[in-house]
């Protein structure tokens, strides 16, 4: 399969996590917030919703203690998936500064505003 055919899904932990990835990408995806960790119905409902098993996944969570646990679930479950790491030293995804998140994001073939990589 070629990435650039599947539909590409991001797996976030919240909503300030899934604002701050809008602001800077300028294609069509899908952003998903789990908002922590996930139940296993929560998992299946999901993997149903979103058909996530034929999907281009990529997980990018916090660098803390939660977000390398759900890392961990997600990864079990998604062995397909892409993970994106942002630096422990932003530790969230909501506060990483924009140009270093969308450097992060162009390094994983995903679109993004090019005022962001000035």
């Amino acid at each position: 399969m070629i990435t650039d055919e599947l539909e590409k899904i991001i797996i976030v932990e919240g909503l300030t996590d899934k604002k701050q990835i809008k602001k800077v990408i300028s294609e069509d995806l899908t952003i998903i917030c789990t908002n922590g960790t996930l139940g296993v119905e929560r998992f299946d409902q999901l993997l149903e919703d979103y058909a996530l098993d034929y999907k281009d996944v990529y997980i990018l969570v916090d660098e803390d203690e939660s977000g390398i646990k759900l890392r961990k679930q997600l990864a079990r479950e998604l062995p397909h998936a892409n993970h994106i790491y942002i630096s422990s030293e932003y530790r969230e995804v909501a506060t990483t500064p924009e140009n270093i998140l969308a450097q992060t994001l162009v390094s994983k073939r995903i679109a993004v505003n090019p005022i962001f990589l000035i």
